[in-house]
C-alpha cells in the first residue's frame, strides 16, 4: 500500500461517516463482501483503479476520478524499475466556463452541462465539497513580490472550506452575475476582499457579498 492510498482512504471513511453507512452497505453497492471492503479501508489489500472509482460512485462521488498515473523513478529508485507505477488518488474536476473580463462569473449552466462535454482537470486534492477549476481572467491577484496568481492560470475553488481572513476567495455580490478573486482580510474588525495587485482597490466585504468558495489549488498549465 503506497502512501498516498491514506488520501483515498481518508475521503471514503469520511463519506461514509457523512452519509451513515457501513461497510456492509457499501459492500452491496459495489458488490462486494463486508470483508473485501473492510481489507481496502485497514491496508490490508490494495484496490484496482477501478475498484476505487466504484466506490468513489457508490458513495455518490461521481465527480472525483482516480488516475493510474506513471512516473520516471526517483533517483533513489530500483534500477531494475525503467518506470514506477503508483496508485496516486488523483481526483478530476470540472473546470467551468464562468468567466468575464478582468473577473470570473458564475454561469447558470455550469453544472447542468452534461459531463462528457465538460473539461475535467486531475489534481491530488480531494475537496469537502463539489469542487471546481477557475481559470484566472486579468492581473488583479498578481503581484510583484511574494504570493502572485497570474491570468491563464488555474485555480481550484472548493465551496466547503471556510472562509477565513487570510484565504483567498471567490465573491460574488447579490444581484451581480460578476464574481471576484481576492483575498479575504480582517482590519479594525471589518473585512475586505484586497487584490494581491497593489494598483487595484480593495473592497469592503458586506452582508450583500456571498462567498462562493475558497482557493485551495493553484496551478499553471504549459
Amino acid at each position: 500500500m503506497v502512501p498516498h492510498m491514506d488520501k483515498w482512504i481518508e475521503l471514503v471513511k469520511a463519506k461514509m461517516s457523512e452519509l451513515k453507512i457501513t461497510q456492509v452497505e457499501l459492500g452491496e453497492r459495489v458488490g462486494m463482501s463486508q470483508g473485501g471492503i473492510g481489507h481496502w479501508l485497514n491496508k490490508r489489500r490494495e484496490p484496482g483503479v477501478t475498484e476505487m472509482n466504484k466506490v468513489l460512485k457508490a458513495l455518490g462521488m461521481d465527480f472525483l476520478e482516480v488516475a493510474l498515473v506513471i512516473r520516471e523513478p526517483q533517483a533513489d529508485a530500483d534500477d531494475e524499475m525503467p518506470l514506477a507505477q503508483k496508485y496516486n488518488p488523483y481526483f478530476r474536476y470540472p473546470v467551468s466556463d464562468w468567466r468575464v473580463s478582468s473577473e470570473v462569473r458564475e454561469s447558470a449552466t455550469a453544472y447542468a452541462t452534461t459531463q462528457d462535454k465538460r473539461r475535467f482537470e486531475l489534481t491530488d486534492y480531494h475537496a469537502r465539497g463539489p469542487a471546481f477549476w477557475l481559470i484566472v481572467a486579468g492581473n488583479a491577484m498578481t503581484a510583484p513580490s511574494g504570493p502572485s496568481i497570474a491570468e491563464g492560470m488555474l485555480i481550484l475553488v472548493d465551496p466547503a472550506v471556510e472562509a477565513v481572513p487570510g484565504k483567498l476567495v471567490i465573491a460574488q455580490w447579490q444581484d451581480s452575475d460578476e464574481a471576484i478573486f481576492r483575498q479575504l482580510i480582517e482590519e479594525g474588525g471589518q473585512r475586505y476582499l484586497m487584490p494581491l495587485n497593489p494598483t487595484w482597490p480593495k473592497a469592503l466585504f458586506t452582508d450583500e457579498c456571498r462567498i462562493i468558495g475558497v482557493v485551495v489549488q493553484a496551478t499553471a498549465r504549459y
